[in-house]
């Protein structure tokens, strides 16, 4: 594990402290899973932003409805 060094405002430090003290966590504990329900967010966003980009891109709409009435052909196809 590598060892990281940073500044932060007293406040947040201040909160910290006392949450970990208050669940018994290490601080640097409770940093690391902040820190990676984050970025774990940031992704979440950076692929929904390029969904939203896919929708507004006309020949990427014409090939995903092109899949879905091969996809609703097939539908009909399938007996039960």
């Amino acid at each position: 594990m590598t060892t990281f060094t940073s500044s932060l405002p007293n406040e947040l430090l201040e909160n910290l402290a006392v949450m970990a003290k208050k669940h018994n966590i290490a601080k640097n504990k409770i940093i690391e899973k902040a820190l990676t329900i984050y970025l774990d967010q940031l992704n979440r966003a950076e692929y929904a932003r390029s969904y939203q980009q896919a929708g507004k891109d006309v020949k990427t709409m014409q090939v995903a409805e092109e899949g879905m009435a091969y996809y609703l052909e097939d539908l009909d196809n399938v007996t039960l």
